[in-house]
C-alpha cells in the first residue's frame, strides 16, 4: 500500500511501510501532475523553506513513538481512523510560527495553504482535521508527555552543537487572564459556587487566575516560570502558576526542570526577585554557581562590588528577557489562551518547543552562511 509518510522529511515523500496495528488514516493516493507541478514551485516560498530547514533539522521518528504510545486514540482496528498524533503535534507549531490565534482559524490555514499541508503530511486534496480534534488532542497528550518530546528535542539540538547545560537563567512573567477581571471577593463566590454545582460549562469564566501587583500596577492571571540556558538561548523548562505564587516558591522546581543534560548546571542566574538565602542554599548543596543578584535588606545596603556583580549578572541573563519579548510579540504569550492553569501550561510549554526550534534552525542558517563566505 502506498501512502503519505508523516514522519518522512520534507517535502511529501511516497514510501512503502509495514502495517503497525494503529488505527490512523492512510492515505492511499499516488501524487498527481497537479500535486508535483506545485511541489515545483515551493522552493520560491520563504515559509516553504523554513519548513523544510525544520524537517532536516529534527529527527521526527522518536517524537512520532512517544506520541503513539501515549495517545488514546487509533488503538482500535475498528471505527473511524485517527488522524496521527504528530500530523497534530505539527499543526500546533504551525499555529505558534505563525501566530494563529485560534483552531478553528489554524484549520482554515491549513485548508488554504498547501506548504502546511505538506508539512503536517496531508494530502493536497484533503481536508484539514477539524479544530474540534486539534483542541482535544492538547488533553489527550498530556504535558507529561508533552515534556518528554520537550526533552527528546533539546537532547537533538545538543547533538547539534547547541548547549542545553552552559548555565542557565531563571525568571518569571505576568500572562493575563483572558477573562474579564473581577474582584477577589467575587472570585471566591465563583469557586465555591463551582465546588457544590460541578458544574463545568463550555466557556466557562477563569477561577484559577488571581490578582497580584508588580511595578505598583494590579494584574489579575496567572505567571510563567522559565529557564534558558544562557548559552544557547534555548528554552529549559516552563510551567504555569497563579499570578500571586511568589517566584521564590518555584525556583528549585524550576531549576530541576530544567536538567536535560548528564550533570547540574554550572551556574544559575537570576535577578533580585529570587535573592533569600533559601535559593542560595540550594544551589551551593546541589554544587550549582550562585548567580543570583542580590538586593538591599533592611539592615544593610548594597555594597560597590555587590553592584557591579548585579551587572555582569544582567549581561549574562538578557536572554530569558528575549524569550519572554519574541514569545509574547509573535505568539500572543503576554495573555493567557485558555482558563485553567494546566492547558496553558501545555500552551506554553508547546510554545516553548517551537521557539526552540526555530532558534535552532536560524543558528544552522547562521553557520552555513558563516562556512560559505
Amino acid at each position: 500500500m502506498i501512502i503519505y509518510d508523516i514522519s518522512a522529511n520534507f517535502p511529501v515523500k511516497f514510501k512503502r511501510l509495514k502495517e503497525t496495528g494503529m488505527s490512523f488514516k492512510k492515505y492511499n493516493s499516488q501524487p498527481s501532475f497537479f500535486d508535483l507541478e506545485l511541489k515545483q514551485s515551493f522552493g520560491n516560498s520563504r515559509t516553504q523553506k523554513f519548513l523544510i530547514e525544520v524537517m532536516d533539522a529534527i529527527d521526527w521518528k522518536p517524537v512520532s513513538t512517544i506520541l503513539t504510545e501515549h495517545y488514546p486514540v487509533g488503538k482500535s482496528e475498528f471505527g473511524n481512523k485517527a488522524y496521527h498524533p504528530l500530523m497534530l503535534l505539527k499543526a500546533l507549531l504551525l499555529q505558534k510560527w505563525f501566530g494563529i490565534k485560534s483552531d478553528p482559524e489554524l484549520e482554515n490555514q491549513i485548508n488554504d495553504r498547501l506548504s502546511f499541508k505538506a508539512f503536517i503530511g496531508l494530502p493536497f486534496s484533503e481536508p484539514s482535521p477539524d479544530h474540534s480534534i486539534i483542541c482535544r488532542f492538547r488533553e489527550r497528550i498530556g504535558k507529561a508527555e508533552l515534556e518528554k518530546i520537550f526533552h527528546e528535542l533539546l537532547e537533538q539540538f545538543n547533538r547539534l552543537g547547541f548547549s542545553i547545560e552552559s548555565g542557565m537563567a531563571v525568571d518569571a512573567r505576568i500572562i493575563r487572564s483572558a477573562s474579564r477581571p473581577v474582584s477577589s471577593n467575587k472570585l471566591d463566590e465563583m469557586r465555591e459556587k463551582r465546588k457544590k454545582t460541578k458544574k463545568r460549562s463550555r466557556f466557562q469564566r477563569d477561577l484559577e487566575s488571581d490578582w497580584t501587583v508588580k511595578n505598583k500596577k494590579p494584574f489579575f492571571g496567572m505567571k510563567e516560570h522559565a529557564s534558558i540556558d544562557v548559552g544557547s538561548g534555548l528554552v529549559l523548562s516552563t510551567s504555569v502558576s497563579k499570578a500571586s505564587d511568589n517566584d521564590t516558591k518555584h525556583f528549585s522546581y524550576v531549576v530541576f526542570k530544567s536538567l536535560h543534560g548528564k550533570g547540574y548546571s554550572p551556574n544559575v542566574y537570576a535577578d533580585k526577585g529570587y535573592c533569600s538565602e533559601a535559593n542560595r542554599d540550594f544551589l551551593n548543596m546541589n554544587g550549582m554557581g550562585d548567580g543570583i543578584m542580590r538586593k538591599n535588606q533592611i539592615n544593610a545596603t548594597l555594597t560597590e562590588n555587590e553592584i557591579k556583580r548585579n551587572k555582569k549578572i544582567s549581561k549574562v541573563r538578557y536572554k530569558i528577557e528575549q524569550y519572554f519579548g519574541i514569545s509574547e510579540k509573535y505568539h500572543g504569550a503576554g495573555k493567557a489562551r485558555f482558563t485553567s492553569l494546566f492547558k496553558e501550561g501545555w500552551d506554553h510549554l508547546c510554545g516553548a518547543m517551537a521557539f526552540n526550534i526555530k532558534r535552532v534552525v536560524l543558528g544552522i542558517r547562521k553557520q552555513e552562511a558563516a562556512v560559505t563566505i
